[in-house]
């Protein structure tokens, strides 16, 4: 068995965001429809960049897959070329549903114990 290095805050956040960008990218579908471009502004916008189109287009291609989303083309309004926008199916807002909750569930926990020491001692250890 061999050692890893501890991650960095860099390699952390990555981790954690590979976790969730699924369902970060099925809520923000669920408020209305959208295309790739607009889902990586999004995701910026709530403080989770960047996020490169590498990550964002092939996610939506396995989710559309899976039947969580559906797709459609609709012109540009600035008249370039179609734009392929993601909506949810009935089945990605069972998904998202349940994500949520574990998401929530397992955020609490993880908070409890990473809270859990520095408040009750008030001091790290080393």
């Amino acid at each position: 068995m061999t050692k890893e290095a501890p991650a960095t805050g860099d390699q952390r956040r990555t981790q954690l965001l590979r976790g969730v960008l699924d369902l970060c990218l099925l809520s923000l579908i669920e408020e209305r429809p959208r295309y790739g471009f607009e889902l990586a502004e999004a995701l910026a916008a709530g403080g989770l960049e960047p996020v490169s189109d590498g990550s964002i287009y092939p996610l939506l291609a396995r989710m559309e897959r899976a039947g969580l989303v559906s797709s459609y083309r609709a012109p540009s309004p600035t008249g370039g070329a179609p734009r392929k926008y993601y909506r949810l199916t009935d089945a990605g807002c069972a998904e998202l549903g349940r994500g949520r909750a574990d998401w929530l569930a397992f955020a609490g926990s993880a908070g409890r114990i990473l809270t859990a020491t520095t408040q009750s001692t008030g001091e790290h250890s080393t």
